[in-house]
């Protein structure tokens, strides 16, 4: 395996392939996408060895997970060089191949990755996977995420200080983008009330002295795909 990034231009690394026991040693970024070459080799999908090259645009200030999405992209792109030109990579067993992989990780963020539609929300349940509609521009709403900055030690306080003041503002529900806790929330909230929620929740922290979060619109997308 022959892995690079364009984040870590010092670190990339050649490691062999080794279907089972334990990992060799690898770069801290490397780690993963280790783990899912040699899952994907266990399958079928690259037993012969894979160059990989990651880039992301995400950085960690942004306040979204990029580590499951980056597995299912780089599962997505190794199973179709090794699936036939007439088919689609077969998603579900790759859900399913990730999720022994990688047992900490979360896996409703990983199934959004795969099955994500435009415009509905994908409720993943013990049975299986159901859509519903959600499309917040169609009923006059927006989805912002909200990240805080600041001390990792003081997030989660004032990440309930900004959904206190944006639902006061006007905003209509909150939550998490992931199960792990971390420094953002997802905000739907009325499109005419966008302005007034970013002004407030501002003007909350600047008075205490506090760096202003970050305010990131959200359109709600489909699966992760092949950009031609």
């Amino acid at each position: 395996m022959r892995l690079s990034s364009l984040g870590h231009p010092a670190d990339s690394c050649d490691l062999p392939l080794t279907p089972a026991g334990p990992a060799p040693a690898a770069p801290a970024w490397a780690v993963r996408p280790y783990a899912v070459l040699r899952a994907l080799a266990r399958a079928g999908f690259g037993s012969g060895g894979t160059d990989l090259h990651l880039q992301g645009s995400l950085t960690a200030a942004a306040g979204l997970a990029t580590a499951e999405p980056a597995d299912c992209a780089v599962a997505l792109a190794v199973a179709d060089v090794h699936t036939r030109a007439d088919e689609e990579p077969d998603r579900e067993r790759l859900a399913r191949l990730l999720a022994r992989a990688l047992p900490d990780g979360d896996d409703a963020l990983r199934r959004a990755a795969l099955f994500a539609r435009p415009g509905e929300a994908l409720l993943t349940t013990p049975g299986g996977r159901r859509y519903v509609p959600f499309d917040p521009a169609a009923s006059q709403e927006r989805l912002v995420l909200l990240a805080v900055r600041g001390d990792p030690g003081e997030r989660a306080a004032e990440l309930a200080r900004a959904v206190a003041c944006a639902r006061r503002a006007g905003a209509l529900s909150a939550w998490p983008p992931g199960r792990r806790p971390g420094r953002s929330v997802l905000v739907l909230l009325p499109a005419a009330r966008l302005t007034a929620v970013r002004a407030a929740v501002a003007e909350e922290f600047r008075g205490r002295g506090r760096p202003v979060p970050r305010f990131l619109n959200i359109a709600v997308a489909g699966a992760a795909r092949r950009e031609e």
